[in-house]
Order: C-alpha cells, then structure tokens, then sequence
C-alpha cells in the first residue's frame, strides 16, 4: 500500500491512542501507588514480617476490587536507618513515583524526620512503628498520624503492675536515642505519678546496636537496684538477657521490658529467653478472636510461617491506608487528612480508630509475663491491653500538641 494512503490511517490511531490515554476510563486503568519507606537492612527481624503483611493486605484488597475501582500498588525504599536517607527516599517517592500518601519508618528519629517533611510537603503520612510521643504529641503536625501504641502508651500498661511492688530503687536500661529517651522519661513520670516521691533511678543509656553488655551488666549489679524497667529490643535485648543470667543481675529482681514479648525479639533467645518478665508483646500462638484467626491462618497459608508482630503493623497500616481512600473518595491529600481523623477500622487486633485529637490510633498492646514452653520463649498470664485507655487525658494532650 502507498505510504501516503496509509498516512490518514495512522493519524486516527494515533488520534485514538491519545484519547484513550487522556480518558478518565484510561486513569481507572491506573494504581494508587502507596509510597512505603522503612530500615529493612538495618532492622530485618521486624521489617521481613512486616513487609509481608503489606504484601497479604494488598493482594487482599486487590482481590476484592481494589480501592475506588483502581488496585493499590506498595512502592517500597530503604531508609537505611538514617533521619537524612529517609527524607531523601520520601521526596523521591512523591516527585517521581506520584505516591498519593507515604507510610512507614521504623526509629522514631527517622519517624520525625519524615513528618516534619510530610508537614512541609502537605501530604499525608500514617507513621506504622515509629513509638515515640513526640510524634504526635510535642511535634504532632496536620499530617501525620500514628499506628502503634506509642512509648507512653505501652509504659502506661506495664506501670501499674511495676507501682504495685512498692520497690524505691529501680535501675533503667535504654537505648539512647529517641525511643528508649521517650520510654524512660513516661516511665519515670508515670512511676512518680502514682507511687509518690521516695523514689531513685539509675540510668543507663546504650547506644543502639552496640551494647557492651558486660559492663553494662556489672554496673547494674554494683547499683544495688530492688527492680529494673529496660526499653532494650533486638539484638541488645538478647546481649543484656544472656549477660544478666551468667552474673546474677536477674536474680530476685522484678524486670519490666517494653516490647520483650514480641515474637521477633523473645524468639531468636530460644531456651534462654528470661522468665518472670513483666511485657509487652505478642502472643499470637494463643489468640482466638475472629479477626486475628482468619488473619493468621490467611499468613500462615501464603507464607508457610507464624506472624510476628511487624507482620500485624503491616497487615495493619495497608487496611489502614484503604480506610482513608475509601473514605476520601479521592487521593487528594487534603480530603485524605480530613479522611484520617476519627478513621476506624477492623485489624487482627479488633476496631481501631485514629483520634481527631491527636492523630493517634486506638490500637493496643498484649501485656504480660514471660515464660518457657518446649525450648521457646512464651507469653503467658496475658491481656489484651486497648490504646484508648492509656492515653493522656484530652487537656494534657492539649497542652502539648501545637494547634495543626
């Protein structure tokens, strides 16, 4: 055929491809990209799980229409751990990806880096694991809101049993940046609060990661303490666990130990895990809700493994993020901040809702003691402590919390 007769013809497909494209048909086409930020190198026995919990509420919601008759899609970086990295993975994930709200981070200084960003950028971001208070509190802004049961909260859940032994003399292990410094402070004040004056603390921050568990140990020892309140996880937990057995700190003291229940840190100490421990944490071998067994039985199908509990953070932060499309209707960032406040929804730890307040969630924590079962660490004695009653009073949040 001569090229000039085939002219005409190609112009109407082209005309028709660009009509196409430009259609609001073609844009229904498209995903609503999530932009998902977190330390995977630097924090994998939490992060692992927690990314495929994402992966298991994605295909879920995918599966079953998608949000606003379009799939989500998860774009994930690395932060490396790093306030400066994650700012800069942050704006690649807005500027190039188009992500309609970022989610995500795990240290709280990372955390408040990211906010602060979300706050400059007028964009919403739904802070998964970040425990600090100031999140929302202190450096609370429009934008960011907040999954888990932050610093406070959790200490608020184990203070009353640490208040009822009436000891004088505790020493506080931490880890000394943001988190660790926000959980000894809620626990000294908490402590205070309501056990009344008399009380001395011996502190002693770690930097994270690195422990020296051996001086640490013995300069706890020399301390004479009646009782202990550590914020240690990971592999500092473990290091100060198995030095405080061989010298004998653990002996006739009470320990309280925010997040020493959770699977990913009470699993890798095996036999040797503590026992007698006041914690929180999750014992997801012996919960029998309906929302927790069918997200149970739904992970363990896909991945042949038990969830730990940054697979329910995950799991969790995907329905979350869907809730606030839904609720949106739109990926406008503005109607998706308004969306946010007073959001509720089902996750494998029942109802949550985010408080218009402060744009904290209701989302709880499993509270208890510490055990060994056929070579494992467990928890028993158990209780499902709800976020809604730990928190400061509305006043007091008030006070803190500069005005969006």
């Amino acid at each position: 055929m001569n090229r000039l007769l085939q002219l005409p013809r190609l112009i109407a497909i082209a005309s028709l491809s660009a009509f196409a494209a430009a259609s609001p048909f073609a844009a229904l086409a498209q995903t609503i990209k999530i932009g998902e930020l977190n330390s995977y190198k630097v924090f994998p026995a939490f992060l692992e799980p927690y990314k495929k919990g994402m992966e298991l509420a994605q295909d879920e919601i995918n599966a079953a229409g998608g949000v606003l008759g379009r799939k989500i899609e998860i774009v994930s970086r690395d932060d490396n751990g790093n306030p400066g990295d994650a700012v800069r993975v942050a704006e690649e994930l807005l500027s190039r990806e188009k992500v309609a709200l970022l989610m995500g981070t795990f240290s709280s200084n990372v955390g408040l880096a990211v906010a602060d960003l979300a706050k400059q950028r007028k964009v919403l971001f739904l802070a998964a694991e970040p425990l600090t208070d100031r999140i929302v509190w202190e450096s609370g802004n429009k934008y960011t809101f907040r999954l888990r049961a932050s610093t406070y909260m959790q200490t608020a859940m184990l203070a009353p049993d640490a208040a009822k032994l009436r000891k004088k003399r505790w020493a506080i292990i931490y880890p000394n940046y943001e988190y660790g410094q926000s959980a000894t402070n809620a626990f000294k004040k908490q402590m205070i609060a309501m056990q009344g004056g008399g009380i001395e603390f011996v502190e002693q921050a770690v930097p994270l990661g690195k422990i020296d568990a051996g001086p640490v140990v013995q300069a706890l020892i020399d301390a004479q303490p009646d009782a202990i309140f550590s914020s240690l996880f990971g592999t500092d937990l473990a290091r100060f666990v198995r030095e405080g057995e061989v010298r004998g700190l653990f002996k006739d003291r009470p320990v309280f130990n925010l997040l020493g229940g959770e699977p990913e840190y009470l699993d890798p100490l095996k036999d040797e895990a503590p026992v007698g421990w006041y914690v929180t944490g999750y014992p997801w071998y012996a919960i029998d809700t309906a929302l927790h067994q069918r997200f149970r039985d739904a992970y363990q199908a896909r991945f042949k493994d038990y969830p730990r509990l940054g697979s329910v953070v995950g799991y969790s932060s995907v329905l979350a993020a869907a809730a606030a499309l839904r609720k949106a209707g739109s990926t406008d960032p503005e109607k998706l901040v308004a969306a946010m406040k007073g959001l509720a929804f089902d996750s494998p730890f029942g109802r949550i809702t985010f408080r218009a307040l402060d744009h904290q969630s209701t989302m709880g924590a499993y509270v208890g003691r510490t055990a060994v079962k056929d070579g494992k660490g467990v928890m028993v004695d158990w209780r499902y402590a709800d976020g809604k009653d730990y928190l400061p009073s509305d006043d007091a949040v008030k006070a803190m919390r500069p005005p969006d």
